[in-house]
């Protein structure tokens, strides 16, 4: 249930944050607008990849009659986003990632698949129209598939579950068509319920803090 409240605060904020900066912009900004080539506004479409290291995936594995383990992993992932620059201070992009652990810790086997697909908001700040910190917020759903071979006997389990995410980073233009950006994120992924013998055994909570690096190629659909 906090987990739910805490989503919800977020989405709450980050359209209240955006009107307020959507929705007022000075005299001098509308001028540095104007100074731009029609060619450079149209451009507010990007595609892109990502590659991201979790810097600790976390399994927190809990047995329903008692006993628990935490198995963290350090890996890589890959992901691709598309997005719009809806205004001079908030984007909107759809990400789908995947990423996986596999790892062997008190006579349990873990070997989890993951695929998340997300729509992110983001709020930033562009600098010399070169320089973009930002924030963002991310929900969507995770695909898990958790395979658990325990001494109790082996569970092969897969869960469609709600997905949340917090990011910061920097966004770089290199030039009109091509930025790179570069960011720190933490992700819940969801929980998968291991059945055995057609009873619940156990429950494994995933999450993950990431950095990650992306490069994106903007495009105007005029």
């Amino acid at each position: 249930m906090k987990k739910i409240s805490f989503i919800l605060a977020c989405l709450i904020s980050v359209p209240a944050l955006a009107n307020e900066y959507g929705s007022y912009e000075s005299y001098d900004s509308y001028d540095s607008y104007d100074s731009y080539s029609a060619d450079t506004n149209t451009r507010d479409n990007y595609v892109g990849l990502r590659i991201h290291k979790n810097e600790s995936l976390s399994l927190k594995y809990n047995i329903n009659s008692g006993g628990n383990t935490t198995v963290r992993k350090d890996n890589f992932g890959f992901g691709a986003i598309v997005g719009n620059k809806l205004t001079s201070n908030v984007k909107i992009e759809f990400e789908t990632a995947y990423t996986g652990v596999s790892k062997n810790k008190r006579n349990n086997e873990f070997d989890f698949d993951i695929w998340s697909n997300m729509l992110n908001v983001y709020l930033f700040k562009e600098y010399e129209n070169v320089v973009a910190p930002y924030a963002g917020v991310g929900l969507g759903f995770a695909s898990i598939w958790g395979d658990v071979n325990s001494p109790a006997g082996r569970m092969s389990d897969n869960v469609f579950d709600l997905s949340y995410q917090l990011m910061v980073g920097i966004n770089f233009a290199l030039n009109d068509r091509v930025d790179l950006n570069v960011g720190l994120k933490y992700q819940y992924y969801g929980e998968v319920e291991h059945q055995l013998h057609n009873t619940e055994y156990a429950v494994t909570d995933v999450d993950a803090t990431e950095v990650y690096f992306g490069a994106a190629y903007k495009f105007g659909l005029k």
